[in-house]
């Protein structure tokens, strides 16, 4: 039974890194053009996924985050500080009054 889990992590591990070949920008490739990359991931199973992973994946940017910081422009708010939702909701329940 672990040894079905491995292979499928395996086969999920190439899989992954194949489809992300195919999914990445063509000038965002480092070392070796798009199509070499998927012959290279398609060829050479793990050691071409872990190649890709190490040498021909696209890198990020370091100042790249995924959620702005706390109190950062551009954060999002929430309803009970934003003054135009609460001046819109004090004028909605007072007509309905």
């Amino acid at each position: 039974m672990a040894f079905v889990l491995l292979v499928l992590i395996l086969v999920g591990v190439w899989l992954f890194c194949l489809f992300e070949v195919l999914g990445t920008d063509e000038t965002d490739v480092r070392h070796l053009p798009k199509f070499g990359w998927f012959l290279v991931v398609l060829l050479g199973f793990l050691l071409g996924a872990g190649a890709w992973l190490l040498f021909g994946r696209p890198r990020r940017a370091r100042e790249e985050t995924v959620w702005p910081l706390p109190g950062a422009s551009g954060a999002p708010k929430g309803p009970d500080d934003d003054p135009a939702f609460l001046e819109d909701l004090d004028r909605r329940l007072r007509d309905d009054e």
